[in-house]
């Protein structure tokens, strides 16, 4: 693909498009987990995309089950998990492997533009963030540790 805006893309309820759609906004994308640590971090990210949906910014997260099976449950269980517990409004897609030679073109992309410590390119857990700026460029690359909070000013930035 010559253009992250060309990568497909399955919301979690099997509606298919493009990246496209999300052509010239700030992208947090996030691979996530309901029963993870870090599941907490949904309300963090759902801080950020009510503090900067307005101005172009979205939260685009990815449902995956490759790290300790912590995404066991269809996509229907999984959207309303977020709207129940989280109140999400960010969009959801498909569940999603991000490593491996299934992983899908979107993570694909992600991992060879920022690769991680040490240069490896495979994500180690769930909840690593990319950031990209409005060009679609991955300008940052977080570990699961790293709250989106501590993420606004970077966004701020792009913005």
């Amino acid at each position: 693909m010559s253009s992250i805006y060309e990568i497909p893309l399955l919301s979690i309820d099997g509606q298919s498009s493009t990246m496209a759609q999300y052509q010239g906004q700030v992208l947090l994308i996030v691979n996530v987990a309901s029963r993870c640590g870090f599941t907490p971090q949904y309300a963090g990210l759902q801080a950020l995309y009510q503090r900067f949906h307005e101005r172009g910014f979205t939260v685009l997260a990815f449902p995956c089950n490759q790290f300790g099976l912590q995404e066991p449950d269809a996509e229907p269980e999984i959207a309303q998990f977020c709207a129940s517990n989280y109140a999400t409004q960010f969009p959801l897609f498909a569940k999603t492997e991000v490593n491996g030679a299934a992983a899908h073109p979107l993570f694909q992309f992600l991992c060879q533009a920022k690769p991680g410590l040490l240069g490896t390119e495979a994500i180690k857990w769930n909840f690593t963030k990319f950031l990209l700026d409005r060009n679609g460029q991955v300008v940052g690359r977080y570990a699961p540790t790293t709250t989106p909070e501590s993420l606004a000013d970077k966004i701020e930035s792009l913005l």
